[in-house]
């Protein structure tokens, strides 16, 4: 079933500009040496998963168009998630199952996403953040998370929200996506040749 649905994934040329603008945000250099975002395939692909999820979200609002092209944006990333797997040498009999988990934590974290934004809750998304993005790490004694960050990055995504909200059909199926200020948080400055951008 999962291969029919991976094969079924389409390629649009709105979705794949989106896509692109979608992941050079979210590899921004300032959440993984600053924010503590994990410099590691799961937290490059968490990144992504939060900024596809705001825009996906502003898209269903807009109309039968802008549902189609959510679907077309959500058929771009996991077959871009599928070539990034058989590229880094995972077998063809492994990748079915790590896409399925892969979309299953998709819908997941979307849910807790929506439902914060919904709500406009500083305090719903920061624990959702916590739980995702961060995975739980926030509160341990050695997080690599520095203080404030959180907090910081659930303004982030709400103001992202905000800012996507005002944006109609048109300025997003043409590439123009609208994102909020990345703040800078209280983390010390990387070390000199070291380097905060994601592969």
């Amino acid at each position: 079933m999962l291969q029919r649905l991976i094969r079924q994934f389409r390629s649009d040329s709105r979705a794949d500009r989106l896509y692109g603008q979608i992941v050079a945000q979210a590899r921004q250099p300032v959440f993984y040496a600053r924010y503590g975002v994990a410099d590691t395939a799961e937290g490059r692909f968490d990144m992504i998963v939060l900024h596809v999820v705001l825009v996906m979200r502003r898209l269903r609002e807009t109309g039968a168009d802008g549902r189609a092209l959510a679907q077309a944006l959500f058929d771009t990333f996991f077959a871009d998630m599928d070539r990034n797997l058989r590229e880094m040498g995972t077998s063809d009999l492994s990748v079915p199952k790590k896409v399925r988990a892969m979309v299953e934590a998709f819908y997941g974290r979307a849910a807790v996403y929506d439902t914060a934004i919904e709500a406009a809750s500083l305090e719903g998304m920061g624990a959702a953040l916590d739980r995702n993005l961060f995975a739980g790490k926030v509160a341990q004694p050695d997080s690599a998370v520095p203080d404030g960050a959180t907090e910081a990055m659930a303004r982030y995504v709400l103001a992202c929200g905000e800012r996507l909200a005002r944006l109609s059909y048109d300025d997003i199926r043409s590439g123009r996506l609208d994102w909020a200020e990345i703040e800078q948080t209280a983390a010390p400055e990387p070390a000199a040749g070291a380097s905060g951008q994601p592969s």
